[in-house]
């Protein structure tokens, strides 16, 4: 089994950055890929971002790149979303996921573990 807790949602206003932070307990954390996907109300889950075991390989949604920036501290059992340069359409809840699969994946059906969610507010 796997704990994952999400942190560091907030209210922030359009051009604002948040760090986010997942973290987790129980399973070898170290082993697997993580994603960040987010959820507006009314709308489907979504890929944002996603990191391999070692954090050698990133990934990211085409309407997030060059702004947030995935890495992972397996030291600290630890996924952070750096979220800079905020748009009022980034509002949603921001929830970390990981998958037992060992590759990277964008589609939510293949995660395994899910923490509960963080909300992500930004005002424009």
């Amino acid at each position: 089994q796997v704990q994952l807790v999400e942190s560091g949602g907030g209210l922030v206003q359009a051009g604002g950055s948040l760090r986010l932070s997942c973290a987790a307990s129980g399973r070898t954390f170290s082993s697997y890929p993580v994603g960040w996907f987010r959820q507006a109300p009314g709308k489907e889950r979504e890929f944002v971002a996603a990191i391999n075991y070692s954090g050698g390989s990133t990934y990211y949604a085409d309407s997030v790149k060059g702004r947030f920036t995935i890495s992972r501290d397996n030291a600290k059992n630890t996924v952070y979303l750096q979220m800079n340069s905020l748009k009022p359409e980034d509002t949603a809840v921001y929830l970390c996921a990981l998958t037992t699969d060992y590759a990277v994946s964008h589609y939510p059906t293949n995660y395994d573990y899910w923490g509960q969610g963080t909300q992500v507010t930004v005002s424009s």
